[in-house]
């Protein structure tokens, strides 16, 4: 067994600790049919109590562990290391005390002994691997996981108290403030038997010191976080380094991400920390023999905080450097590009997108391209108004595809697409960033909802016949999650396999519209160019997923104060297919 096993090791055994703890606590038979193999455990190895508070504490123990956590690991040396010292101090009073006073004198001093070498074996053991514990936790975590933990438990004992006042059973008045007491703190202290109160009162104590240790071990073992703030400096370097390579590249100078170099300068990641997820958008920047280096001193910032490495939205040549870092790759689907010089709205294909261009110009409406720099400031202000009034959504959504700034002066060389009415009111937008010198990359887009249909498709094919003018021969639109699943699974002969993926994906397109993506794409005839997902273990997947979900504003972690509001806030309704909530990233 190697040293990098031993993380993984402490871990698988402090979860199943944990499972079998929470177990026999919920499941009454299971806790007096397993009573014997309990007291084992307990009496000759590690200590194992029918507590839901423990089993919490066991689960957050092991999870930080395996993300190892350095902090953990000196609790649990510490942990071990009270035990031997127990096991030090009991063995000669057990030996040398009367026969008359401890009638199983010679089980009792086996089981000190015992427990006492174990404890010391599984020391040594996690003193070879220490090695392996390096992540990083936040300052002053200590400090403020303490106070959290007692501030909580003081309230899982108020509540504890009142209502062995009110539903005491056949529980001692004098003795309900130790018996509370023993409750909270998950049995470490025994108390003689004066009676009980109904179970589901100490189940509801266990419960709520549960989740006290919850929280406070939640911010002892969260990993340290990234201040997603963009430097004007690194800004600066950054958008030197953009190029040509990657449609998403500008997307870099997000503000709200951060950005590691390589060594030499060459190239750089740029990548947000979400849910102890440090997630990378789109491709490296900068040199492509530099991209290796950069990745590695990402993944190594990774390894030393305790995060957990992903890649979304990354390019073949972006994909393949991170398999090369050792991350696997998943794809995620295609993004659309077309190509200036092929695109036409001649042809029965075309038929779709034509007819909706040509209904809206003959009901009056005119399109406006522009430089953002070409624009004045304060009608860039009300532009800026008018697309939040226009959002279907609470906040801007966007992280890997989306630049979440509309009007700032360093990007002036962004193309605004306005569709206006026939009285000269603004009635739909699309703006755009710069793809290197011949390229454009759809960052927003908005529009009236009481406008015509077909906006969209009239703008898209105004911006091509400018592309002259404005010395662009590619334009990036929307991203179509899975697209080579709708396609293919739609197609005669198809396998079981893809027909039932497909299915699957149309039922999940009722709430994310991944069809509607697909088929607004579609409609262009475009190139279809892959996009990737790489992650470290396919275990992290899930959390990946979550992650990126947050970063894209997809979904908001819940939070009391948010709860609260609301409840007391109607609920939005959904956005129309099409619409801007519908497209992750655009």
């Amino acid at each position: 067994m190697a040293r990098g096993d031993v993380p993984r090791v402490a871990s698988i055994v402090l979860t199943v600790l944990a499972v079998y703890s929470a177990a026999i606590a919920i499941v009454p038979p299971l806790r007096e049919m397993a009573r014997p193999l309990t007291a084992l455990v307990d009496d000759f190895a590690v200590p194992l109590t029918p507590n839901l508070a423990y089993a919490a504490f066991l689960g957050l123990l092991a999870g930080a562990l395996a993300r190892r956590k350095r902090v953990a690991w000196r609790l649990l040396v510490l942990l071990l290391a009270f035990s031997v010292l127990l096991s030090v101090i009991a063995t000669p009073l057990v030996a040398i005390a009367p026969m008359a006073e401890i009638p199983d004198q010679g089980r009792l001093l086996s089981e000190v002994l015992v427990s006492g070498a174990i404890a010391l074996i599984l020391i040594g053991y996690l003193w070879w691997g220490r090695a392996e514990f390096f992540a990083k936790t936040q300052p002053a975590s200590f400090r403020k996981a303490t106070a959290t933990l007692i501030a909580l438990l003081g309230v899982s004992y108020v509540v504890g108290f009142l209502l062995t006042i009110f539903f005491p059973g056949d529980l001692m008045r004098s003795a309900r403030a130790i018996w509370v007491l023993s409750r909270v703190l998950g049995g470490v202290i025994e108390v003689e038997d004066y009676g009980h109160p109904p179970a589901w009162v100490a189940f509801l104590i266990g419960l709520m010191s549960a989740v006290a240790l919850l929280v406070a071990f939640g911010v002892l073992f969260r990993s340290q976080r990234q201040r997603a703030v963009l430097a004007p400096g690194d800004e600066e370097r950054l958008r030197a380094l953009l190029g040509e390579r990657d449609s998403l590249a500008y997307f870099a100078t997000r503000r709200d991400r951060s950005v590691i170099f390589s060594p030499s300068g060459k190239a750089a990641v740029s990548f947000r920390v979400v849910n102890g997820v440090t997630l990378a958008g789109g491709d490296p920047l900068g040199d492509p023999e530099a991209w290796d280096h950069a990745i590695k001193a990402w993944i190594g910032q990774a390894r030393e905080f305790g995060w957990t490495p992903a890649a979304i939205g990354c390019g073949a040549e972006g994909a393949r450097a991170y398999q090369r870092a050792g991350l696997k790759v998943l794809e995620l689907g295609d993004e659309a590009v077309i190509e200036v010089k092929r695109f036409s709205l001649q042809g029965r294909e075309m038929r779709g997108v034509r007819q909706a261009a040509n209904r809206v110009e003959r009901a009056g409406y005119q399109l406006r391209v522009r430089r953002h720099g070409d624009i004045a400031p304060e009608e860039m202000r009300l532009i800026s108004r008018r697309a939040d009034a226009w959002r279907d959504t609470e906040t801007e959504r966007g992280f890997s595809m989306a630049l979440g700034r509309l009007g700032d002066p360093l990007d002036a060389n962004c193309v605004l697409v306005e569709s206006l009415s026939r009285d000269g009111d603004e009635a739909a937008l699309l703006s755009f960033v710069p793809w290197g010198e011949r390229g454009l990359s759809l960052d927003l887009m908005r529009r009236d909802r009481t406008a015509e249909n077909g906006l969209v498709e009239f703008m898209v094919a105004g911006l091509v016949r400018n592309a002259g003018w404005l010395g662009v021969e590619r334009v990036s639109l929307n991203f179509a999650v899975f697209r080579s699943a709708f396609e293919e699974g739609a197609r005669m002969g198809a396998g079981p396999v893809i027909r039932a993926w497909r299915r699957t994906l149309l039922f999940l397109s009722r709430w994310w519209q991944l069809e509607a993506l697909y088929r607004a794409n579609v409609k262009y005839h475009p190139e279809w160019v892959p996009r990737f997902l790489a992650y470290g273990d396919t275990r992290d997947l899930v959390r990946v997923g979550i992650a990126s979900a947050i970063a894209e504003g997809f979904f908001k972690p819940p939070t009391l104060p948010r709860m609260l509001s609301s409840a007391r806030t109607p609920t939005a309704s959904s956005a129309a297919p099409g619409s801007d909530a519908a497209r992750p990233g655009r």
